[in-house]
């Protein structure tokens, strides 16, 4: 790459500690730039800063903000496929996989659907207000408003595992609020964020609206979430990462929208049994595992397990492993080295408390050097096992025993996260039951709902505020009430 960042309108060259990113499926690094240095991440703060103060974006009416973001769209829409190879090489996710739609395809919808739903909701709301409060004490008619703006400067911090996608759950809801932002990549997963600039260049989207940061380390972040020129943090990623965002965003008090980790659970009523084999698989073959909202918890009635884990064991065994770009490959590599160490980890002290390797379980030597790990199952005894407490990140899959529901649904709530549950029946009224008692930002009851009008968001450990739908757009305006009286 001959730059490695977007400050104000321009391609920067890098100043700092090289980039070297590595092809997950071989191992191999196929890219090396040096990025951005602390200076160069304070410049970007400042651009965006100049540009909102100058009113250049956020002055403007809301449909020529969503008219210059419509011709964003459609220059990344026209680079679809080039972004999918970028997605292939740098994340790892089989091009010819069904999550693969979720990194390039429902991004693009879910970019165009959020200015459309933006231009349908009101500047202003009026209270609602008793009849007998619209006369005040004095005998005047009054009227109470609740009026929505922007909030300035914001740092988006887009995670590795869906690259394209959580990048754009920034850019979209911050500038057609009105925002300007800096976007800052994970470094892991940095070459499909540069094509934004690309799009900002060809809609022409003013200096300084859209900065995009590429930093090899640690520092240019820490800025980002302590800079007081940035009025709002939005990330995606560890919860780890989001404490530490939160303790350095405190001082200047930040908005903060925080998607962290999860680990989900997946109930599965008597009557829906039949339902565990392909959700088992899912969630092995949604790539490898690494998503936040996936249900790595598996609980199934006690006496069922036996004669459930061999099925289920025969059918994580079936899925192909192997390189992103293979044709026939239906899970892929995990991002780095780090990665399978961190699923070796977590089996290895699954078995010392307990826990059984039902399937898979270790790294495939056979597939050379790449970032693989087995496809795994672990019959666990209980929720306490560190296999069901602690977020993996890989195709690292729990099945645990309920006696009843209430048992179930108590091993569901124990949890320090709350990003997503899941609640599988046949009987749709007693599915309901159990999920309205799932602590959990999302239930899902037999289906999901992927949409940029439905919003999503974490409970407890799993970070706050929310992405999409209304509110997601809400958490990037300020809010102030105007409070009009009649003489």
């Amino acid at each position: 790459m001959d730059f490695a960042g977007f400050i104000h309108g321009e391609r920067v060259a890098g100043k700092g500690a090289e980039i070297a990113v590595e092809d997950p499926s071989t191992g191999e690094v196929f890219e090396r730039f040096p990025g951005l240095d602390a200076a160069q991440v304070a410049s970007a703060i400042a651009s965006a800063r100049s540009a909102y103060d100058s009113g250049v974006w956020s002055d403007l009416p809301a449909k020529d903000r969503a008219a210059a973001l419509g011709k964003f769209v459609a220059a990344l829409a026209a680079q679809r496929e080039r972004i999918t190879d970028i997605v292939v090489r740098e994340a790892g996710c089989p091009r010819h996989s069904g999550v693969m739609m979720a990194q390039v395809l429902a991004p693009l919808k879910h970019a165009g659907d959020t200015l459309k739903l933006f231009l349908s909701l009101p500047e202003t709301e009026e209270n609602p207000l008793p009849l007998d409060e619209r006369i005040n004490p004095m005998g005047q008619v009054v009227q109470s408003l609740r009026r929505y703006t922007p909030i300035g400067v914001v740092a988006g911090i887009a995670a590795y595992n869906f690259p394209f996608y959580t990048a754009l759950w920034k850019i979209m809801p911050a500038l057609i609020t009105g925002n300007t932002l800096v976007l800052r990549p994970s470094p892991l997963t940095p070459l499909s964020a540069l094509v934004f600039a690309e799009a900002a260049e060809a809609a022409g989207l003013p200096p300084g609206v859209l900065n995009i940061v590429v930093e090899a380390g640690l520092e240019g972040g820490k800025l980002m979430s302590s800079h007081a020129d940035v009025d709002m943090v939005a990330f995606t990623g560890s919860t780890a990462v989001g404490e530490q965002i939160m303790v350095q965003a405190a001082p200047t008090m930040k908005r903060l929208q925080l998607e962290l980790g999860g680990k989900s659970a997946q109930v599965f009523l008597p009557d829906a049994l039949d339902q565990v084999l392909p959700n088992v698989m899912g969630v092995c073959m949604a790539h490898a595992g690494q998503g936040c909202a996936l249900g790595t918890r598996i609980f199934i009635p006690e006496e069922s397990k036996a004669e459930l884990l061999p099925q289920i064991a025969g059918a994580v065994a079936s899925i192909r492993v192997g390189p992103a770009d293979a044709a026939d490959t239906q899970m892929g590599p995990v991002i780095s080295r780090a990665q399978v160490a961190r699923c070796e980890h977590y089996v290895k002290a699954a078995l010392e408390q307990g826990g059984t390797v039902v399937a898979g379980g270790a790294r495939p030597e056979w597939l050379g050097d790449g970032f693989f790990f087995q496809p795994t199952v672990l019959d666990l005894p209980d929720n306490s096992n560190p296999a069901a407490r602690d977020e993996i990140f890989g195709p690292v899959v729990s099945v645990i025993g309920y006696r009843d529901l209430d048992h179930a649904v108590a091993m569901a709530n124990d949890s320090r996260f709350g990003l997503s549950g899941y609640v599988h029946g046949k009987d749709r009224k007693a599915a309901l039951d159990v999920a309205l008692k799932i602590k959990s930002g999302t239930v899902n009851v037999n289906a999901g709902v992927m949409s940029a009008y439905a919003s999503s968001g974490g409970q407890r450990m799993s970070g706050i505020g929310r992405e999409r739908g209304i509110e997601g757009l809400r958490i990037y305006q300020q809010l102030s009430c105007l409070n009009i009286g009649g003489v």
